[in-house]
């Protein structure tokens, strides 16, 4: 009898588990259909409290901006930043110069100048000043529902009730810009990149 209840707890759960992952995947699918024609959304995955969304435009890999220099973008936004210089090693031990960018509460971006694009790329950072504002407009301190708003042109409010945390990636999956809610508002925004190359 412990037996049948246990396979048949286990069939249960099994169930409700793929049930979730159907539910998930149907309420991506409609997102889509609510997405903005310029950030070329290409898939959304939902799971859990985190909502996934791959995009193939430009903003992603430049959401400060396309800068042909780092005095240029710390000359035109305007915000006083204190300015470290080092180096760091990349792809076949390769040394790039890094400038950290900080502002006094610990925001950050590292940014390099790339030889092969000719501007400058976002190699990480942590944003919790709401000074610091995006192309798009998006800064801390924002509504969850103006940071959506931004991306998609309406939605159904209960398909984002339980997201805490928004990831836009890059379509090959090389910079993410992470924002992350407390309750209603936007608390902080993070840069990853995965760059191999100089």
């Amino acid at each position: 009898m412990k037996k049948i209840l246990t396979i048949a707890a286990l069939l249960l759960s099994t169930g409700m588990c793929m049930s979730q992952q159907v539910a998930s995947r149907a309420k991506a699918m409609r997102m889509m259909n609510f997405s903005r024609e310029e950030y070329q959304i290409k898939d959304i995955k939902v799971y859990t409290d985190t909502m996934t969304v791959y995009s193939l435009s430009r903003y992603v890999i430049y959401p400060l901006g396309e800068w042909s220099s780092v005095e240029q973008y710390i000359t035109d936004n305007q915000l006083h930043w204190y300015r470290d210089i080092g180096y760091r090693n990349y792809y076949d031990s390769m040394e790039v110069s890094v400038n950290r960018l900080r502002r006094t509460d610990d925001s950050y971006v590292d940014m390099y100048y790339s030889i092969w694009t000719k501007q400058v790329e976002i190699l990480g950072g942590y944003i919790a000043d709401s000074e610091v504002e995006l192309v798009n407009g998006l800064h801390v301190g924002m509504s969850k529902d103006d940071v959506f708003k931004v991306f998609f042109k309406k939605y159904p409010k209960s398909y984002t009730a339980d997201v805490t945390v928004l990831k836009v990636v890059s379509g090959a999956n090389e910079v993410a810009e992470i924002y992350t809610f407390r309750g209603q508002k936007l608390k902080h925004i993070k840069f990853e990149t995965a760059y191999k190359y100089y």
